[in-house]
């Protein structure tokens, strides 16, 4: 079945329920008087309910219609924010430089709004000592509380132990005052004028006018 609906001659029934441009009802009328009326308007005649009975037609400007709905979708497209699962790989015996580094990433993530997957990798003698992983994902979560939340509690999982921490931002409101961020780094770029700028340009020139006007 296509997803376009049947316009002007097109459409065949003898009779259908017709809504005005400006969203008014007619009323129940013939097919022909519907497109005659089409025709008067300089508009098309849409089918915008093929299962009702009689069908609902509507007065439209149906080219103008279709770019406007392909504007919006492209819009909610644009802005439309996907929860990504970042993943993050630690030992149990990591040292402090390298989970300091760890750590920034996790940071980076959960601003950005992402959800973040914490592996614990266990080796040989390791997997007898599970809670050194579990101290480990306790005191990371505790790092970043700020930020995030544990989503998912840490678990076994073979020979790892797997935690999920959550953003407490949503993707939009990251993504938000990222573009909010980079507004602001733009307009302190330099070549950039800004208002405390010419104030500072335009006090000496005006210090200099007042003593010229003294001598």
């Amino acid at each position: 079945m296509s997803a376009e609906p049947r316009i002007n001659d097109r459409i065949r029934v003898p009779e259908v329920r017709l809504v005005g441009p400006s969203g008014e009802q007619v009323g129940i009328v013939p097919l022909a008087k519907a497109l005659e009326l089409a025709q008067e308007y300089d508009l098309d005649l849409v089918e915008v309910a093929a299962n009702a009975r009689p069908p609902v037609c509507k007065l439209m400007d149906y080219g103008k219609f279709k770019y406007e709905s392909a504007m919006k979708a492209r819009e909610a497209r644009k802005n439309q924010a996907h929860t990504v699962i970042k993943e993050m790989k630690l030992r149990p015996k990591i040292d402090p430089h390298d989970y300091d580094t760890k750590k920034g990433h996790v940071v980076r993530f959960l601003k950005q709004g992402d959800k973040v997957k914490i592996t614990i990798m266990f080796r040989g003698r390791e997997q007898s000592r599970p809670e050194l992983g579990f101290r480990l994902l306790q005191r990371l979560a505790s790092d970043v509380e700020d930020l995030g939340f544990i989503e998912s509690n840490p678990k076994q999982d073979g020979r790892n132990m797997i935690m999920v921490l959550g953003p407490h931002k949503k993707k939009t409101e990251a993504m938000a005052e990222a573009r909010e961020a980079q507004a602001a780094r733009k307009a302190d770029a330099p070549g950039t004028t800004t208002r405390r700028d010419r104030a500072a340009d335009e006090e000496p020139a005006a210090e200099s006018a007042q003593e010229s006007a003294e001598a």
